[in-house]
């Protein structure tokens, strides 16, 4: 599927993987284990917390179920989301987790909704499901050339597929932390080199998370870099972001009411904001052209982190709405903006951001996409 940068604004989403169980996850976590292990045993932290937070009509689903992936992507082209952005886990030449789903829908020509890849690029550790240490469970290697060669020719086939996203004859890769690739210069010529060789015009690359750094240049600010777009929430910049800001509101709880020496993860209460406030400094001006939105409609990792969980309370579909429309909005009087929004997540559970139904709201979170893309006409 072709993007044009002219066409009406485009509204992609996150999706997670983790609803099937692995043999890694077995081991780590028990037998069975999926995202819904956290989910359903979740507990309330303080008075008027909203958790469990369950599923609505979809139920805990199984993502080995093909039936469940046409429901889904049926559900997102009837609410206004133009595509699915797949996390993956490639962790070098040999070892990739919880890529059936992807694989499944690449031979479903059932699910009809486009998509493309997030290279979800970081060592797993122990200490984001809550537990006392921070062991690794499994690492991000980077191996060189013949490595990224053999990540490539796996993509392919998805890149080749009518439903995966294009820029200009491009596929969009999102790179979730470039900096720590160690040769991203490597990587990304290469990435475009072969895509070119395959009948591309190159790799159309999205940074999520990277530094100043890694942006500016004083010669040319974007040129050096070879990546097309920047996320507006993420990357680091002149103007802090909001997560900049957050991190900054935590070091100053740690050496004002904490011992000097107190580890941010070792904490026994969670970080709590609220989500009116928090998205009200999501919905400043684009800082470059470069720049696309990054919108989430709920944020609460209790499920998945307990006390060292970090919550944006008091999230409704209504106040999302006018979140996401106030980013349409800013984004639609910058046309020459990459006209995206990135939205997380389609089905972050665990993490509490999603859309899909819950028993709460039922269908407003889709509801509320569907109102503001409806307006773009």
């Amino acid at each position: 599927m072709n993007l044009s940068e002219n066409n009406p604004i485009q509204f992609l989403a996150y999706y997670l993987p983790q609803y099937h169980p692995i043999p890694e996850n077995d081991i780590w976590w028990g037998k069975g284990f999926t995202e819904w292990t956290n989910v359903a045993k979740a507990k309330p932290l303080f008075k008027g917390h909203y958790q469990p937070i369950l599923p609505g009509e979809l139920g805990f689903y199984d993502l080995r179920v093909p039936q469940v992936q046409e429901q889904q992507a049926q559900l997102a082209k009837e609410y206004g989301i133009d595509g699915f952005v797949y996390y993956q886990y490639w962790f070098g030449k040999d070892k990739m987790l919880l890529e059936k789903p992807a694989e499944a829908m690449l031979h479903n020509k059932k699910i009809s909704l486009p998509f493309c890849f997030c290279w979800a690029n970081e060592t797993w550790k122990g200490i984001w499901h809550g537990l006392e240490n921070a062991e690794v469970l499994i690492e991000q290697t980077y191996e060189g050339e013949e490595a990224y060669k053999a990540y490539f020719d796996y993509l392919l086939p998805f890149f080749h597929d009518d439903r995966y996203i294009k820029i200009d004859n491009k596929p969009m890769f999102h790179i979730y932390k470039p900096d720590e690739i160690p040769d991203v210069d490597l990587f990304l010529k290469l990435f475009n080199t072969l895509a070119v060789a395959n009948g591309f015009s190159g790799i159309h690359f999205i940074a999520t998370i990277c530094s100043q750094q890694f942006v500016l240049s004083k010669e040319d600010i974007y040129g050096k870099v070879g990546v097309d777009v920047f996320m507006q929430m993420r990357y680091g910049s002149e103007n802090e972001n909001f997560f900049a800001r957050v991190n900054r509101k935590i070091k100053k709880i740690i050496y004002k009411k904490l011992r000097p020496n107190y580890h941010l993860d070792k904490r026994t209460k969670p970080l709590i904001f609220d989500y009116t406030k928090g998205v009200e400094r999501l919905n400043s001006k684009l800082q470059n052209k470069k720049s696309i939105p990054c919108v989430f409609p709920n944020w609460d990792n209790a499920a998945r982190s307990g006390n060292k969980a970090m919550i944006f309370k008091n999230s409704t579909p209504q106040i999302w709405q006018e979140h996401l429309q106030k980013s349409v909005d800013s984004l639609a009087d910058r046309k020459e903006n990459p006209q995206m929004i990135i939205i997380k997540s389609w089905n972050e559970w665990a993490e509490g951001n999603y859309l899909e139904p819950d028993a709460k709201f039922g269908y407003q979170w889709l509801e509320a996409v569907k109102n503001v893309k409806q307006k773009l006409g």
